[in-house]
């Protein structure tokens, strides 16, 4: 039991060792007694591709519906987007069984609460209270099995101008990369009638023997694909919530410029108002775009579950994150990599152009240019991070650099001038010092990942 621990987005752990049986049944436990406690007596369930998901979730079906609880439970293979959606809709908490991105030994359980988002530090802390109790029922729930699909494409029908899309016959690859969203992007994109080429199109529980998350060192294919027909291509991670992108020249779009674009999109073609949301760990790019667009920032902790947070409390053009996760106003204060590639698609379809000339303009936009990267520094406790961070929140200089502004939201910020920062913070799960780095001078960069931080 001490090894279960809900961090930021859920409990992961690895298959038959901190993830087995026994902590399982005890975190899905806590889960009925959160349920009871808040008189709810439905729930649903869904899981991604992964070793042994779909037992888990049968599992859960079965421990909850002993305690009471009516599950509905998905009849196959569902991304998260997809089940937080029809939370939202039905106003019905649910389990997700997925590990989002991490390695293919690993496996996680999810709450999403009843708003359709990452739950918050006092639904987990809560539930995490519950650890070890157990309902005595003499109620016995149904388990229903359910498809969730139908009413999250409806939905999307008023996001996306589909009919735009298919006008505008975009070249474009869709790498299935083994994920969730399979079986359910195509299926959205053959139900409008929009032509495209995809490739690992199959559910692999190993994900083909790589990761399942849509960085460029795992988008190999879809990179010399895209190069090789001039054409852009997307990805997800293994349950469908983050996106990936390539234009057509074969490179990399980072978030923190899908973000931008899409901000620039929304607004100047489909009339969006309100505010952007990112993290503190996201670049200066968003920063700059929306100073340009005339739109206010609303910046968070790092972490969807705040930015999930700050889009149901503030209206909202576009919230995300620096690791690829974003949402939009009028739809779930969740992470949908699904969403993020149609919008792409719509984003091209509105101004004609190709991803890597609405990427130039960007830039023009914004008239500047950024470059990020981070070292991960290993700390014995958290003591000694502690230390380190309260030495930069009293720091004047970083090195030869002076710090002009500080920012402590999460960790600490260091502002050195206007194109360059330093955040500092620590990691939720490992005794680690995460350090990030951004400045419009290349150069700059490498003498600030040569400084000694501790």
């Amino acid at each position: 039991m001490a090894n279960i621990k809900f961090g930021t987005d859920g409990w992961r752990g690895i298959l038959d060792k901190d993830f087995n049986q026994e902590n399982f049944t005890i975190a899905v436990n806590a889960i009925g007694e959160y349920l009871y406690k808040h008189g709810k007596n439905e729930l649903l369930i869904g899981y991604d591709p992964r070793r042994e998901g779909d037992s888990y979730a049968g599992l859960a079906a079965n421990i909850l519906a002993n305690q009471g609880i009516n599950v509905k439970l998905s009849s196959k293979i569902v991304p998260t987007p997809i089940l937080a959606y029809y939370a939202g809709l039905t106003s019905t908490c649910a389990i997700m069984l997925t590990a989002s991105h991490n390695p293919p030994e690993y496996l996680g359980l999810k709450f999403i609460p009843e708003y359709a988002g990452p739950a918050t530090d006092d639904i987990t802390s809560e539930i995490m209270s519950y650890l070890g109790k157990q309902i005595v029922s003499t109620d016995s729930g149904k388990i229903s099995y359910t498809e969730f699909f139908n009413e999250y494409e409806k939905h999307l029908h008023t996001l996306i101008n589909f009919n735009k899309i298919r006008e505008a016959q975009i070249p474009f690859i869709y790498d299935g990369l083994y994920s969730s969203t399979i079986g359910y992007l195509d299926r959205i994109l053959n139900n409008a009638d929009i032509k495209y080429t995809a490739i690992r199109m199959f559910h692999n529980k190993d994900f083909g023997g790589g990761m399942p998350d849509p960085k460029p060192q795992y988008l190999k294919p879809l990179i010399n694909a895209a190069n090789d027909n001039n054409c852009i291509g997307f990805a997800n991670d293994g349950d469908g919530d983050r996106f990936g992108v390539v234009d057509e020249d074969g490179e990399y779009v980072s978030p923190n410029e899908i973000i931008s674009i899409l901000a620039q999109h929304l607004i100047q073609n489909k009339g969006a108002e309100g505010a952007i949301i990112k993290t503190v760990g996201s670049s200066i790019l968003i920063e700059k775009a929306a100073q340009k667009l005339g739109v206010p920032v609303i910046e968070t902790a790092v972490g969807f579950k705040h930015v999930g947070n700050a889009m149901r409390e503030h209206r909202t053009i576009i919230g995300g994150e620096e690791s690829g996760g974003l949402s939009i106003g009028g739809h779930i204060p969740e992470k949908d990599g699904i969403l993020a590639n149609l919008l792409i698609l719509e984003a091209i379809a509105y101004s004609g152009k190709p991803l890597k000339e609405l990427r130039k303009d960007l830039y023009k936009l914004t008239e500047t240019q950024y470059y990020t990267d981070r070292i991960d520094l290993k700390c014995s406790n958290r003591d000694e991070i502690n230390i380190i961070l309260d030495k930069y929140k009293d720091a004047e200089h970083i090195g030869d650099f002076k710090i002009t502004g500080k920012n402590m939201i999460d960790g600490v910020k260091l502002y050195l001038g206007e194109n360059t920062t330093v955040l500092i913070r620590p990691s939720g799960t490992e005794p680690l010092l995460r350090i990030y780095f951004e400045s419009s001078d290349k150069s700059i960069l490498v003498k600030l990942k040569s400084i000694n931080y501790v």
